[in-house]
């Protein structure tokens, strides 16, 4: 009998130790549901198509530019230039994208050039702006918050000088069709999507993506295994700055204007939503799904306090404090484990 109720008690805690670490495991997802549950019930247009789908177009951008957040926080490091650099690379991009018509043209004796031109022109800005960034780090050995911190804004600050100030508008179709749908599809998303794709297989399934969670596990241990971690580093950044760069044209296409002061405080989004995905600030420890999720959760709060008709800036209230509650429960984490 005694060996029954032993055998019996070590399988309860068997399966509620199985039952916590399922529950740990997938809390993010159960939170989107629960939050999706609860916006359903108190605003009955929150659950049509046509709005889910306006959050997954309005989630496009920032979550793209978490996906390359998602990278760099990975590997212990931080962008804070990463809305600066959409700012400043949508804008390049949107004046290689005018038409001959266009009121206040950037560049008055230039016709109208082909779409690929702006879109290589935001892609390799993007990327530059990253290495730039990565290469002070890795090279110059600067705490990643201090140089991206700099960058910020010498990149806002670029930004104004580059149209002094004003606004550029009036884009080709052919660029505006980047914000636009095929059929019933966002082309945001569609880009979005291709983007997570990529990005997974890049991050779960290369020699790459491996070196990734090394450097941000131990990067002495890192090192020592062989691995080339300063320019792994500024790999690292390079492809944020990619990402960052496709967030611009996205950004570009929706909207149809772009302005110097365009997406301050989208890097902090960006962190906030693979903060709230389970990306551990303290290294070597993030997933790509975590981080579409809790840009999800991000996506559907504001959509659903907007709806409520709760004003913005409560909503970037709200934000901070998830913010602050997704990094303490990471450190709360770290701590035990440790």
């Amino acid at each position: 009998m005694e060996s029954n109720k032993v055998e019996d008690n070590i399988l309860k805690k068997s399966r509620a130790g199985a039952a916590r670490r399922i529950i740990s495991k997938y809390a993010i997802v159960f939170a989107l549901i629960g939050l999706v549950l609860i916006l359903t019930i108190v605003s009955p247009s929150f659950l049509t198509g046509k709005n889910l789908l306006n959050v997954l177009t309005q989630s496009s951008i920032y979550g793209i530019m978490a996906l390359g957040m998602t990278l760099i926080i990975i590997s212990k490091g931080i962008d804070l230039a990463a809305g600066s650099t959409v700012a400043l690379v949508g804008m390049v991009a949107a004046s290689l994208a005018q038409t001959t018509l266009a009121t206040t043209k950037v560049f008055p004796n230039m016709g109208e050039l082909n779409v690929i031109v702006p879109v290589l022109a935001a892609i390799l800005l993007g990327a530059a702006i990253g290495g730039i960034n990565g290469s002070l780090i890795a090279y110059a050995s600067l705490p990643a918050f201090i140089a991206t911190l700099g960058m910020q804004t010498i990149v806002r600050g670029t930004a104004l000088m580059y149209t002094q100030g004003k606004p550029i508008s009036n884009f080709t179709d052919s660029f505006m069709f980047i914000g636009s749908r095929i059929g019933w599809l966002p082309v945001p998303v569609l880009i979005y999507a291709i983007c997570i794709a990529a990005t997974w297989i890049l991050l779960g399934y290369t020699r790459f993506g491996k070196s990734v969670y090394a450097i941000g596990g131990n990067i002495n241990a890192a090192r020592v295994s062989g691995i080339n971690v300063k320019r792994n580093i500024v790999l690292i950044y390079v492809y944020a700055g990619f990402l960052f760069g496709i967030a611009s044209l996205v950004f570009a296409g929706r909207v149809g204007s772009v302005h110097p002061g365009a997406a301050t405080g989208y890097e902090l989004t960006a962190i906030a939503s693979t903060t709230i995905g389970g990306t551990s600030h303290a290294g070597g420890i993030g997933t790509v799904w975590g981080a579409v999720i809790g840009a999800l959760i991000l996506g559907v709060l504001r959509n659903g306090l907007t709806l409520l008709g709760v004003q913005a800036y409560w909503q970037q209230v709200v934000e901070g404090i998830i913010i602050i509650v997704a990094v303490f429960i990471d450190m709360r984490k770290h701590a035990v484990k440790n």
